[in-house]
């Protein structure tokens, strides 16, 4: 999504911005988001994830509310097209080239529609619903949103067992939790809501709130609540790099580092995300890596 800031306020920690969401690097080469773990995997499976993200990414910016100026019956029909290209994958020939080009990663590694769709059912729900009234309901909107991905990833590696599907779903919606709360002025602007409507309330939080240049008191301790909530939900998924091996496991690992050096990054802020802009730095990424080692170490505990 397009990037909406306020400038940071002067009594914020430095930020420097060398990370995304999720612990995502840029990559220069090719302009894409690309966990760095993801870097050191041998090229097909790398083929395979990239070919994987461009079709998410395409439909992110199919449904992108920011971009284009379109209005969102238009960009659901283009949503709705999109679809019925994306099932030309499975049963004849796609028109859109970043479509073409998951036609040998869907061969190869038998992905199903399903994911794709889901990701696609996200963005139409994007068009329509601006608000969820309880954390339940946003939690469904990751599982359609976020969840997809991990599981194609588990899929792309053949290790898609179903105790490693509920751990990544767990992983997936809190890196999606997290990027929300690094949003939250962002998706303000363009007139979008993630924080629960209950939440808002219990915490005395107005909507207007949000689009202040820095957070009151009360959304204050509203977002190191949520931030503590995400945290605890990306931790009861870690267990998953402990049931994957090889290449899966270094792959899923720079997720979970990821999400963690994100929490990181979004504690300093002492809950004021709007003034500060919540970036994880490279020691938060390599803190991350070190503690997850050390913990595999000790079996977890």
């Amino acid at each position: 999504m397009a990037i909406v800031r306020v400038p940071a306020h002067h009594s914020c920690p430095p930020q420097p911005a060398v990370a995304a969401a999720g612990g995502q690097f840029r990559d220069r080469e090719s302009g894409e988001n690309f966990p760095v773990a993801l870097r050191m995997l041998p090229s097909a499976r790398r083929r395979d994830l990239q070919a994987v993200y461009a079709v998410a990414r395409l439909i992110d910016e199919t449904g992108d509310t920011a971009l284009g100026g379109l209005t969102p019956t238009q960009r659901s029909d283009s949503l709705i097209a999109l679809r019925e290209d994306l099932a030309r994958v499975w049963t004849g020939s796609p028109t859109h080239p970043v479509l073409a080009a998951l036609v040998p990663t869907v061969r190869d590694r038998g992905l199903q529609p399903e994911p794709f769709e889901q990701l696609i059912e996200a963005n139409l729900r994007d068009q329509r619903i601006t608000r969820y009234q309880t954390f339940p309901e946003l939690l469904d909107y990751c599982r359609l949103s976020a969840n997809p991905v991990g599981r194609l990833v588990l899929d792309i590696f053949g290790q898609s067992t179903p105790d490693a599907v509920q751990l990544s779903d767990r992983v997936c919606t809190a890196l999606q939790l997290l990027e929300h709360w690094q949003d939250v002025s962002e998706d303000w602007h363009s007139g979008r809501i993630y924080l629960p409507s209950e939440d808002l309330d219990r915490y005395g939080v107005n909507e207007a709130a949000l689009g202040e240049h820095s957070a009151n008191p009360a959304l204050r301790e509203l977002m190191q609540f949520e931030i503590a909530r995400a945290s605890e939900l990306l931790d009861s998924g870690a267990a998953i790099t402990r049931q994957l091996t090889g290449w899966a496991r270094l792959a899923v690992e720079g997720y979970v580092c990821g999400g963690r050096a994100t929490v990181r990054a979004l504690q300093r802020t002492g809950g004021d995300v709007l003034a500060c802009e919540a970036r994880p730095r490279k020691t938060d990424l390599l803190r991350a890596w070190v503690q997850l080692r050390l913990r595999e170490t000790r079996g977890g505990r």
